[in-house]
């Protein structure tokens, strides 16, 4: 196949795509702009990564977990949480600091989960997918998912001191 005919095959097969990943960039980082450059770097990436794509899995949950480490690399290097950009008055000054400590918590510590337990906490317990809908979109299989979530959670309560627990379905 030539670079031409498979750049042809490439933009057919992403375009099938292309709004799905748009909405899904979305919901992680919460800003059409960012979504936006999330997407167009994820297009990239898998136009670079086209010849290690064997086939085992779905073209759309290989799509589909390229776009998701874009966007969590993307929330990575901004330089400020969402929540800082909330109006705060005087009397909120104190909740609205302690808010943004608590968030900055929670995005160092899971910051030190490995990239499979990243992809699983955001998938489950930020956006609320199912078990097999993250295991789709990751391409493993559902106790996989549910593993790499169940030891995300034991780092994450561990970094954070906290003791509670939450359900693992």
């Amino acid at each position: 196949m030539t670079q031409a005919e498979r750049h042809d095959l490439y933009a057919e097969l992403i375009e099938l795509h292309r709004e799905e990943l748009r909405a899904h960039c979305m919901r992680i980082l919460r800003s059409p702009h960012d979504a936006e450059d999330a997407l167009q770097e994820a297009l990239l990436r898998a136009w670079r990564s086209l010849p290690q794509f064997e086939g085992r899995g779905s073209l759309r949950s290989w799509l589909y977990r390229i776009a998701t480490n874009t966007s969590i690399d993307q929330m990575r290097r901004r330089p400020e949480h969402p929540i800082a950009a909330e109006p705060v008055d005087e009397v909120g000054l104190d909740d609205h600091f302690e808010r943004r400590e608590s968030v900055e918590r929670v995005v160092a510590a899971v910051g030190v989960l490995s990239r499979s337990q990243q992809e699983v906490f955001v998938l489950r317990d930020v956006f609320g997918l199912s078990a097999r809908e993250a295991a789709d979109i990751l391409d493993v299989t559902v106790a996989s998912a549910n593993s790499s979530l169940q030891r995300a959670r034991v780092t994450l309560r561990r970094r954070l001191g906290t003791s509670r627990r939450s359900s693992s379905g």
